[in-house]
């Protein structure tokens, strides 16, 4: 008699893997995930649309068959036939359309900071599936960068010297650098070129520019951090007590004996 373990150690391997996959969504998946809350925002908004469409044209046809059946006579059974067909139909087409489409490299900069990340990080989930795989999960670490740089951007002007270096950094340098990777032939990438191949320069291209991207939104956190501390010091002061005093005076603090300034009381209106 054949020896079965093996086949059952395959058997139990293959179910294993198998119930992995099927808790993970199965092998046929909507689509790739977002990398980040700016693109999976403008996705929600496309579903919302085509949920609305979807909503509006069925109440469209029911309201047009009863019409119909008021005005003409009764829809009998090829006349309900045909108002489900309409309602496949609709729901059938508008489920995918309109699609959210891919921006172009030339609006990636456009907008505000948050319409430029959401752009942004939906083309970069676009590009995604073509660069190897190491590259793929720096696509994924920039997609939370850029939610970080982009809340650090709210209420920046245009004319601020930070926001016109994001815009060429997030606008230009970064989809600019897998533009030119996805213009070699894929059979090339691999090969050695001047000492390395096209698969490490790219991903060591968008290692710095994940540094530099961090490094921006530190350098403009740097202003929320320093006043965080400030009012924290003040509040151990406050209310602290003694114990609070007397550590900040361990620290290196002189007692000046000029008291620091209640934030808490509002400022008295001159009376003009």
């Amino acid at each position: 008699m054949a020896d079965s373990t093996r086949d059952s150690d395959r058997i139990l391997r293959e179910a294993k893997t198998s119930l992995a996959v099927q808790r993970e969504g199965g092998t046929h998946r909507p689509g790739p995930r977002s990398i980040g809350k700016g693109s999976a925002e403008l996705k929600l908004k496309g579903l919302l649309k085509r949920v609305r469409n979807i909503a509006i044209a069925v109440v469209a046809i029911w309201i047009g068959a009863g019409i119909f059946s008021a005005v003409v006579g009764p829809l009998l059974f090829w006349g309900v036939m045909a108002t489900l067909v309409a309602t496949v139909v609709a729901v059938g087409v508008l489920g995918f359309f309109p699609k959210v489409k891919v921006p172009k490299r030339a609006e990636l900069s456009l907008g505000n900071p948050q319409q430029m990340v959401a752009r942004t990080e939906l083309w970069l989930e676009a590009q995604r599936p073509a660069l190897p795989p190491p590259a793929q999960v720096l696509i994924d670490q920039l997609g939370v960068q850029l939610d970080a740089l982009g809340l650090q951007l709210k209420g920046l002007g245009d004319n601020e010297p930070a926001m016109a270096e994001v815009r060429e950094l997030v606008g230009e340098y970064i989809p600019e650098t897998i533009d030119n990777y996805r213009k070699i032939p894929a059979h090339l990438r691999s090969e050695e070129h001047a000492g390395k191949t096209a698969d490490q320069r790219l991903t060591e291209s968008l290692t710095k520019l994940s540094g530099e991207v961090d490094r921006v939104t530190r350098r403009l956190a740097e202003g929320a951090l320093d006043d965080l501390a400030i009012k924290s010091r003040y509040l151990e002061y406050r209310y602290g007590g003694a114990e609070a005093l007397e550590d900040m005076r361990d620290n290196g603090m002189p007692d000046t004996g000029v008291p620091l300034p209640d934030f808490s009381v509002q400022p008295a209106k001159q009376e003009r």
